[in-house]
This record gives C-alpha cells, structure tokens and sequence, in this order.
C-alpha cells in the first residue's frame, strides 16, 4: 500500500511510511485525549488538544524516519543468526 502512496505523492516509500506511523501517533494522541473527556471530565481544550497531537505526530514521524533502519538491520541480523 505505501507503494501506491510513495508513487501518487512522489515520495520515498520510507518518508511516506514515517508519515504513516506519525499521522498513527496523532490520531492515538487524540483518541486518548476524547476517552478521557468521556471517561472522565475534559483534560484540555480542542485546541490544545490539536496542538499536542500535532507535536506527538511530529515526533513519531521523526523517530519512524531515524530508527526504520536500524530496526531493518536488526531484524535482518536477527534471522540469520
């Protein structure tokens, strides 16, 4: 699927796949967010929630982008050992 995503936007199936993982980061954020309104009493305004998810995403879509190589590498040593 991140094929037909890189190929549409033109973009690196590893950028597309670390703006993946960082849009999963900012929808949980939210999610957790609305439950917790829910559940129990509103922790924080819509725009603040916003712009927490906004920073979460940012800094999953980093960390997807760093560590996809390293954990590609390990996870290639792990099977041949």
């Amino acid at each position: 699927m991140t094929d037909s995503l890189s190929a549409l936007f033109g973009l690196e199936a590893r950028v597309t796949s670390a703006l993946l993982w960082g849009l999963v980061g900012s929808l949980s954020m939210l999610v957790g967010v609305q439950s917790y309104t829910l559940l129990v009493d509103p922790l924080v305004t819509i725009t603040q929630a916003l712009a927490v998810a906004l920073l979460v995403g940012l800094a999953v879509a980093g960390g997807a982008y760093v560590l996809e190589p390293r954990l590609a590498a390990w996870a290639a040593n792990r099977t041949t050992k």
